[in-house]
């Protein structure tokens, strides 16, 4: 490969392409690796000693190759024309108007990207589509690189991320698989390789999974929506456990134990959250329903109707067990990312939680170690009294609850002594999470609800 051959760029600077590039970056120093992006203030918090995301390790790696063979920029015309291989992990999110609203995947910003790349490249590119998408885009994406009045060839590849946010370094640097899928002709196979070069720097190759680009697109919707199947069904078996006096975590621990189910993704909580699951599972849905395979679209739409349920069955009975009124009372909730170790709050069960509560007139403070900027803007438009602290002992004072909503490991090394005392009185704890020592909370005087178990269970 001449220099121009190892010149990668990444169209979209956000959870995905950010982390992406950097692993890439630090692992493959020969290659130049750029990340664009039109959002002026993110780039800038990307060459910022703050960045514009949190994930554990990411600054450190960052900080390594920056300035170095790591480059962010707003200058996609430059950015295009000097690369060779471009990774498009732009915004894909659910419609929200027209044909398939609410269930099929808005791809506007990536046409929009399709169409930059055909006005600012001015030699052959292979094209990685990075962002979740739905199946048979390529082909779309393969038929407009091909309208290009340039005699310019495009060639596209699929390869889906399947990082997990709060352990998306880790993930990157040692994954599972890599997933490539290439189109079945000559150039197709030597775009495939470009692929694979860049990940065999540090990928074994056993991990590296090749594919027609057709299953690479429905592989990554497939596993999103078996993930997200496997925690809806055991919030299923939460709201039977909590009628039956049987313990959730005692349950989730003996089905896991079966070889063939497994124990991840069968922890109860109040649901799933983040920018894939609910997204790709509609997806799923809607790609059925196109199909004509009605049966099948109901069986997975099913999965998102649960995790809608799990929420709403959260707030209901933290309302019942408050007299039947939250109405005026400070509700403090401990968490708002949709999981621990990443400050992404997309999907979170938190704003579906926390907009509920406010329905119900209650008063509310977020306490969340680095989700709180997002938090802000989610609930932004909520109207309702609201209000942000960094300390989880401001924001406990004078309620008259906690609701644990996120599990961040740190909620458990709280001085809930200090926090009880503070407190309205009866004060409770709901903990969504099950991550809080419950008998020793009782033991201060909470009335604790554990989720998945009978009320006031240790």
């Amino acid at each position: 490969m001449d220099n121009r051959e190892k010149s990668i760029l990444c169209i979209g600077a956000g959870y995905v392409g950010g982390p992406t590039m950097a692993v890439i970056a630090d692992k493959c120093p020969c290659y130049k690796v750029t990340v664009a992006d039109i959002n002026k203030d993110r780039i800038a918090a990307w060459n910022s000693p703050q960045l514009p995301i949190y994930e554990p390790g990411l600054k450190e790696v960052v900080e390594r190759t920056r300035g170095k063979n790591l480059f962010f920029t707003c200058d996609l015309r430059k950015a295009i024309a000097d690369s060779s291989i471009i990774f498009v992990s732009v915004n894909t999110p659910t419609k929200t108007f027209g044909e398939g609203a609410g269930m099929a995947a808005n791809l506007e910003f990536w046409e929009k990207t399709a169409r930059d790349i055909i006005e600012y490249a001015e030699e052959d590119k292979i094209i990685v589509e990075k962002s979740t998408l739905p199946v048979k885009t390529a082909e779309a994406m393969q038929r407009i690189l091909d309208s290009n009045t340039k005699s310019l060839h495009f060639d596209v590849v699929s390869n889906p991320e399947f990082m997990a946010e709060g352990t998306a370094v880790s993930d990157l640097e040692n994954p599972d698989r890599v997933l490539i899928g290439a189109m079945e002709s000559e150039r197709g196979e030597k775009a495939l390789k470009a692929i694979y070069d860049i990940y065999a720097h540090w990928v074994p190759p056993e991990r590296i999974k090749t594919t027609n680009v057709w299953s690479s697109e429905l592989s990554k919707l497939v596993a999103n929506a078996m993930l997200a199947q496997r925690i809806s069904s055991v919030n299923s078996i939460s709201a039977l456990c909590e009628k039956t006096d049987a313990n959730i975590n005692e349950v989730a621990e003996a089905v896991g134990m079966d070889s063939r189910i497994g124990s991840q993704f069968l922890r109860a909580g109040v649901g799933f959250g983040g920018s894939c699951f609910k997204k790709d599972i509609l997806n799923l849905v809607y790609l059925c329903r196109q199909y004509n395979l009605g049966e099948v679209a109901d069986y997975w739409e099913q999965v998102v109707k649960m995790n809608d349920y799990q929420e709403q069955r959260f707030v209901q009975r933290a309302v019942r067990s408050m007299f039947n009124t939250v109405a005026g009372k400070k509700i403090a909730i401990f968490g708002f990312a949709f999981k621990a170790n990443t400050s992404d709050t997309r999907e979170a069960p938190a704003i579906h939680v926390a907009k509920m509560l406010i329905e119900e007139h209650a008063r509310l403070a977020i306490h969340d170690p680095e989700a709180l900027p997002n938090a802000r803007k989610d609930l932004a438009g909520a109207n309702g009294d609201v209000e942000f602290s960094e300390c989880p002992y401001e924001a406990a004072k004078d309620a008259h609850a906690i609701m644990v909503v996120t599990e961040w490991g740190q909620f458990k090394n709280y001085d809930y002594k200090k926090i009880f005392d503070s407190m309205k009185k009866p004060a409770f704890i709901f903990d969504g999470r099950n991550i809080l020592d419950h008998k020793a909370l009782r033991k201060i005087g909470f009335n604790v609800f554990p989720l998945g178990r009978s009320e006031m269970a240790d």
